[in-house]
């Protein structure tokens, strides 16, 4: 018989109700009152859990903040599926774009707790892709890392103008040229006709 489930503390319900609100209306069009109202709380309860609503948005961007979770799969697989998660994310009707560009752009740069929050975030992802090209060999691994973050970034804008989740496809396609260049060899279309993403190593130069 499954355990019961846990009952969230009214600090987790707070953050949760955050959350769903900053995501998806804006960080300055939501405040304190909105966020208690919705519960059913004073603000006083509120901020008894949260000093500030300062504290409100750096504990929901920390939320937000979910590390890449362990993969068995061959790292080029690895880096392509990002892109095939993106294009699922966009075609949720609740895709409002990311948290932390969002942040940055409501609150400005002058915000820098945000800032850093948003930058810690978006360095992890592209040191994720670094490990995945130094796993493949790649000899410009941080360079092509900055690049296929970049084209995560654009599909994102790119989707919430044109609300067309083939943007991520459009940027897969860009990623596969970007690594077979780097010398991986992602397949015939990408997966070798048979399910799979194949990889070599690209061979250093000896040194004359």
């Amino acid at each position: 018989m499954a355990p019961p489930p846990t009952k969230q503390t009214m600090k987790e319900r707070i953050l949760e109700t955050a959350d769903k609100l900053f995501y998806l209306q804006g960080i300055r069009a939501i405040g304190v009152d909105t966020i208690a109202a919705e519960i059913g709380i004073s603000k006083r309860t509120l901020y008894n859990h949260f000093p500030s609503k300062d504290a409100l948005i750096a504990a929901y961007l920390e939320r937000r903040f979910v590390q890449p979770r362990p993969s068995d799969k061959p790292p080029a697989e690895q880096i392509l599926a990002t892109f095939d998660s993106l294009e699922r994310r966009f075609a949720a009707k609740d895709f409002r774009g990311c948290p932390f560009v969002n942040a940055v752009a409501e609150l400005g740069p002058a915000d820098r707790a945000v800032k850093k929050i948003a930058i810690a975030f978006k360095e992890s992802r592209r040191v994720w892709f670094r490990e995945r090209l130094n796993e493949l060999g790649v000899t410009e691994a941080d360079a092509l890392a900055t690049q296929l973050v970049l084209l995560v970034d654009g599909s994102i804008a790119q989707d919430l103008v044109r609300d067309d989740p083939a943007m991520a496809r459009a940027a897969k396609e860009a990623a596969k040229v970007l690594l077979r260049n780097a010398g991986v060899d992602v397949g015939d279309g990408g997966d070798g006709g048979d399910g799979t993403v194949k990889q070599v190593k690209r061979h250093k130069r000896a040194p004359q």
